[in-house]
């Protein structure tokens, strides 16, 4: 039983990792540096690797388990599982801003794009409105 509190701790050291990694992240996107979000998902990824192991061992190892589990052992289960609950709301939360940040990144692209593709249209319509009047001129 004592190695599934092990795996337990080891699970809430990399889901603080991973909350860390998000932090971080989160900062370098509200000054709208997105430059390092594909390392950043595979760091995620890494992390979240790593726990789904932990996650087998820890089914693995209760599976095999007689049951018998001591008043100090559930003690230390709950302390475990609620670090894990606290680290896992922390995340989703995190996960949420994320998103909005990337949300509201894309949607000033499109609006910029969209600003773009008219400014060219303007252009093209100014540029081909004076070749007619070029023309007239050459015919004269």
């Amino acid at each position: 039983m004592m190695r599934i509190i092990t795996l337990m701790n080891q699970k809430n050291h990399y889901l603080e990792k991973f909350y860390s990694l998000n932090e971080s992240e989160l900062l370098r996107m509200a000054k709208k540096d997105f430059d390092n979000v594909e390392s950043f998902y595979q760091m995620r990824d890494k992390i979240l690797e790593l726990i789904r192991y932990l996650d087998a061992q820890i089914d693995r190892l209760q599976a095999d388990s007689d049951g018998d589990i001591t008043q100090d052992i559930r003690r230390q289960m709950r302390e475990c599982l609620n670090i894990k609950d606290e680290y896992v709301n922390r995340i989703l939360a995190q996960d949420l801003e994320i998103l909005s940040c990337i949300e509201t990144a894309k949607s000033n692209i499109i609006r910029e794009l969209q600003e773009i593709r008219k400014s060219k249209s303007a252009m093209g319509r100014y540029k081909s409105g004076l070749q007619p009047h070029r023309r007239l001129n050459e015919e004269v």
